[in-house]
């Protein structure tokens, strides 16, 4: 977009209706485009050959420190320091740098943000250091199907093609093998960013309290430094496989995953969607390949025991290549039936063909795609900014904050095109399963998954076809939940906090109409607390396999409520289940009212009992493959939450299961039960009394009610173990994958119970010391890309826990370097000075008094304290005020008596 200042400035930017923000686009002197978050238009494609992995290094080498502020981390301390958070991601073709910090230290932390672009620091020591961290961030990858399968289609496409590359980057290939070759990697380091930094490629985006001329002086005044080579974005055209190389199309390929199941999938180049992004083919073709009502693929394949999810769209992709991918999760009797379900998918895409692309499906679509642009939920700023800065870089101006959200040209012609594409002559089948298992002669060079490859011609395919089973495969049925009621209810009551509207012996309902949003959406939670669900590992799996079930059984009712903006879901609980409802209040309780519904009539049907039973195994077997600190996360919990049930328990009673049992259950789980309700949003008190009292009669009228209410001794609190002063308890344990190089470390300490005094030193701990602990554990002595210092609440037990991966040291040793990081900052903390210590507390306040950004994440904050039982709705403010009264030395007295090691012996 070669536009002058004049005419960008004149340039309308489309934005949503109930957006109160203002935008300006600027063209700096320098070709730097203003609109924080910058876009870099230089990617891993970017990667010199033989230099796997150097664009994201580089992004990682930008953090340390700068001409201008040469102290090491000293940016990320800033951040962390006032309020804010930073991050970055290396792409394909771009790299993307934000942060966030609180409002009055923006213009010190953006100038600091600034000098990234101009003039960094890439010192020698720092790069040595910093390729330990870019090889600990690939080995948490290696045992993770996600990337394997990922770098596996890279690997089976054109070698000459960057899509090819690996574009992690590990020690071999920042290392090792440069050594070998002769080459200085932090020259080289250097001369990517000297030849492909360039101001004409960059987009910066700027979300800020000051007007648009100020916020436009600062930017003029901080980045107009960076240097405008005048560099072009990268291009490289062609498809990475199309049918020209048909030795990377056209390809059957079995692979051996990490985790249990079975996968497929199918995958075919095509013309890149954006090309067309007002047309939306892959979009179109995704909602109907990827549809689950009633006669789609996945009904189908459902009904047939087959499948138990489906994904349809457009993936991988440039403005040059992309891919779109059909992704199923098969069951052991799918994986039998690989053939036919494939067969079954070109049967659909075959009916898509016949029936003709049809308008009604298309504008039905668009209508759906307006109303949830025009009222979208605010989003945090910075996964905002990031967004419109990497649309910066693909679309007009105008289109900066839509993108490809708002597909309005109507093209059959456009969509058939695509549609053509998804023909058995185009397309690459990956399959995985650990039945392939000894039966694979090849291996992928980065991640070293084994697998096999086999041609397959379009005759094959549609002999799969003709032989599939001959189910009636048909194109889904209008949408009746799409919302035609977009008003906003008056609410009465100003009230800030939720109200107990009513409570009985069966339920209590908790209500907070919509004071802040102006959107037509609600929020709905209805909590089952049944005493019965928890009471063995039997009882766990049982509740869960039946929330499962629940689901399984309303999906194709409820699908199409999911697509017009209407979420839902029913998960188990500790003590229950819960039912959540989120979207357009216009068709909300219809919904709700067959979730009900469904609840009261519950039927166990023994061939969907079976399918979701295996997935619940595969998953509980599983379990072993996370990585080694989320299962040091797990036992910590397991140890402190009284009534938890280990998984391994769970998958000895597992097998045993049958669906009688599930039917048997289901009353006696339902006999006793109490509801916590609460309800919030555009809605008024009247229709969330008589959602509830709808409930209430479902469940507890009439001469044989489904639910009693709870004795009063079955009103159970969440309990914690408490853990003594001054004993260390240590619960060492191995990694359940033995595949697994990495260990890890969860250091917890256990503070107070939720109290406003103590948590607001706990906090500022927290803050003062985050970024300390990782600069000196993960940037100074390298253990490990995951490292973390962080607060944790177990219903309302306060704590702060170390969580550190490494596959340098043993976890012995990891605790040793937490001690001596305890040590070190005590000297630090004694150090501080007033001045420092105001600055933190003043961070802290304006991270409090942060407003919520839309309807979920004010629920989530009052569901919270209702589920917790601490209902201190007005804890912002409460905090903000015990914040005003803290000095430096209580801090201090905080540390020594909470925090600070004291010995006084062991426990395991």
């Amino acid at each position: 977009m070669a536009l002058g200042k004049e005419e960008a400035e004149d340039m309308e930017i489309v934005k949503a209706r109930t957006d109160k923000r203002e935008y300006k686009r600027i063209v700096l002197p320098n070709a730097l485009q203003c609109a924080a978050s910058m876009n870099v238009s230089v990617g891993s494609f970017s990667d010199p050959d033989g230099l796997e992995g150097l664009a994201h290094f580089l992004e990682h080498m930008l953090f340390y420190a700068s001409e201008k502020y040469p102290l090491e981390d000293s940016y990320s301390k800033y951040i962390i320091e006032h309020g804010g958070s930073t991050n970055a991601f290396t792409s394909s073709d771009h790299t993307n740098y934000h942060f966030d910090v609180n409002s009055d230290c923006f213009e010190d932390a953006l100038d600091r943000f600034a000098q990234f672009f101009i003039k960094p620091l890439i010192s020698a020591d720092a790069t040595i250091r910093e390729i330990k961290a870019v090889d600990s961030e690939n080995q948490k990858n290696l045992l993770s199907d996600g990337w394997r399968m990922h770098q596996l289609q890279k690997q089976l496409s054109e070698e000459g093609h960057p899509y090819h590359k690996f574009s992690t980057g590990n020690w071999d290939s920042l290392e090792v093998w440069p050594k070998e070759k002769g080459l200085d990697i932090r020259l080289e380091l250097l001369k990517l960013y000297e030849e492909n930094y360039s101001a004409n490629l960059m987009n910066l985006v700027i979300y800020a309290k000051e007007s648009l001329d100020k916020i436009q002086s600062l930017v003029e005044d901080k980045f107009q430094e960076i240097q405008n080579n005048d560099r072009s974005c990268f291009s490289f055209p062609g498809q990475p496989c199309s049918s020209e190389h048909l030795q990377a199309c056209q390809i059957l390929v079995r692979t051996v995953p990490i985790k249990q199941g079975h996968k497929l999938r199918i995958v075919w180049p095509i013309t890149p969607g954006i090309l067309y992004y007002k047309e939306g083919p892959c979009r179109y073709l995704g909602h109907l390949i990827g549809h689950e009502g009633e006669g789609s693929l996945f009904y189908v394949l459902k009904t047939l025991g087959w499948a138990t999810e489906l994904s349809a769209g457009e993936g991988d992709g440039t403005t040059e290549f992309s891919f779109f991918n059909v992704v199923i999760n098969l069951t052991d009797a799918g994986h039998e039936h690989m053939q036919d379900v494939v067969g079954l998918l070109f049967k659909y895409i075959h009916l898509l063909q016949q029936s003709g692309v049809c308008k009604w499906i298309f504008d039905e679509l668009a209508a759906v795609c307006e109303t949830s642009f025009h009222y979208q939920d605010k989003t945090p700023p910075s996964s905002y900014v990031v967004r419109v800065a990497s649309n910066m870089q693909i679309y007009p101006p105008k289109d900066w904050l839509v993108g490809s959200s708002l597909p309005s040209n109507f093209s059959p012609s456009i969509i058939q095109t695509v549609l053509n594409q998804l023909s058995p002559d185009n397309v690459r089948i990956f399959w995985e399963s650990k039945k392939f298992e000894g039966q694979t002669a090849m291996t992928e060079p980065w991640y070293k998954t084994a697998y096999s490859v086999e041609k397959i011609t379009g005759s094959m395919i549609q002999e799969w076809m003709l032989f599939a089973p001959n189910e009636d495969l048909h194109l889904p049925a209008p949408n009746v939940f799409i919302p035609t009621d977009l008003s906003l209810k008056d609410a009465q009551e100003k009230v800030k906090f939720p109200v107990l509207l009513r409570k009985s012996s069966f339920s209590s309902l908790w209500y907070k109409p919509d004071t802040m949003f102006s959107t037509p959406k609600a929020y709905v939670k209805i909590d089952f607390n049944c005493p019965f669900a928890s009471s063995s590992p039997e009882t766990e799996i049982l509740a869960d396999i039946f929330a499962r079930l629940l689901m399984d059984d309303l999906n194709d009712y409820a699908y199409y409520a999911q697509v017009a903006g209407l979420c839902y879901g029913i998960s188990n609980t500790d003590s229950g289940f819960q039912v959540t409802v989120v979207g357009y209040n216009h068709k909300l309780r219809i919904l709700l009212e067959t979730v009900i519904e469904k609840i009261s009539n519950f039927k166990v049907k023994p061939d969907r009992f079976s399918v979701i039973k295996e997935m619940v195994v595969k998953e509980c077997g599983n379990l072993k493959f996370q990585q080694p600190y989320q299962q040091a996360m797990y036992y910590c919990s397991l140890l402190l939450h009284d009534q938890t049930w280990p998984w391994m328990e769970e998958l000895e009673v597992l097998p045993h299961l049958q669906a009688e049992d599930l039917a048997k259950f289901i009353p006696l789980m339902l006999s006793r039960a109490f509801l916590e309700c609460y309800i919030a949003g555009n809605i008024e008190r009247s229709e969330a009394e008589s959602m509830i009292l709808h409930i209430e009669d479902t469940f507890n009228k009439g001469q044989d009610p489904i639910c009693q209410p709870l004795f009063p001794s079955q009103h159970l609190t969440k309990r914690v173990i408490k853990l003594e002063r001054g004993i260390d308890y240590l619960y060492p344990i191995e990694g359940l994958n033995p595949n697994d190089e990495n260990s890890a470390l969860v250091h917890y300490i256990q503070v107070h119970r939720d109290d406003f005094t103590l948590n607001v030193k706990l906090q500022l701990f927290a803050l003062i010391a985050k970024q300390p602990a990782f600069h000196q554990l993960r940037s100074v002595e390298q253990l490990g890309y995951i490292t973390v210092l962080m607060q944790r609440n177990d219903y309302g037990i306060r704590g702060v826990q170390f969580i550190i991966q490494s596959t340098v040291k043993g976890p012995g040793q990891i605790d040793l370097r937490v001690e001596a990081f305890l040590e070190m900052f005590e000297t630090k903390l004694y150090e501080m000075t007033n001045d420092e210590f105001k600055r933190n507390v003043n961070a802290l306040i304006d991270m409090k008094l942060e407003k919520h950004k839309n309807l979920r994440e004010e629920s989530a904050f009052h569901w919270r304290e209702i589920s917790d039982g601490t209902l201190k709705f007005d804890r912002q403010e409460c905090e903000v005020a015990t914040l005003k009264q803290l000095t430096l030395q209580d801090l201090i007295n905080f540390f020594d008596e909470h925090v600070k090691l004291v010995r006084l012996g062991r426990g395991h």
